[in-house]
């Protein structure tokens, strides 16, 4: 169930942020990126929930569109990733409709259930199932 509920929530973000050209799995990097600026794959990794190379897959595309650089960080195995100012003028177009597919989300689902769902997903980011807590 869990999985076919993330599908439902995950066709509706990636239709809502289609017209800007990006996907749900691109945008919250994007948004990590300009809040907390450069940063290393790993640690961009552990923010997103996502082991690397999963990480790296989602990333090549966005730096192929020139949203993002990718450069050689303190040790030649790291790698430090950027937003670029083109991916910080995708993020600003892609915003509002990431805040309509939210409240296309809540309408539908109500504001009560909407919050207590975010706090519960928060809670499970947190976990790594293997009995100790991520924080």
């Amino acid at each position: 169930m869990i999985r076919q509920a993330a599908r439902r929530i995950t066709r509706l973000y990636d239709q809502a942020l289609a017209p800007a050209g990006l996907r749900i799995t691109q945008y919250p990097i994007l948004v990590s990126l300009a809040s907390a600026g450069p940063v290393t794959m790993g640690v961009l990794a552990d923010r997103m929930v996502m082991d690397r190379a999963t990480l790296g897959h989602n990333l090549r595309p966005m730096e192929a569109q020139g949203l993002l650089s990718l450069t050689a960080g303190s040790d030649r195995r790291s790698r430090i990733v950027a937003l670029t100012e083109v991916g910080r003028r995708k993020l600003r177009e892609a915003r509002p409709a990431w805040r309509a597919a939210q409240e296309t989300f809540e309408a539908a689902f109500g504001p009560e259930d909407s919050a207590a769902l975010r706090a519960t997903m928060l809670r499970l980011t947190r976990l790594d199932f293997s009995g100790r807590s991520v924080d």
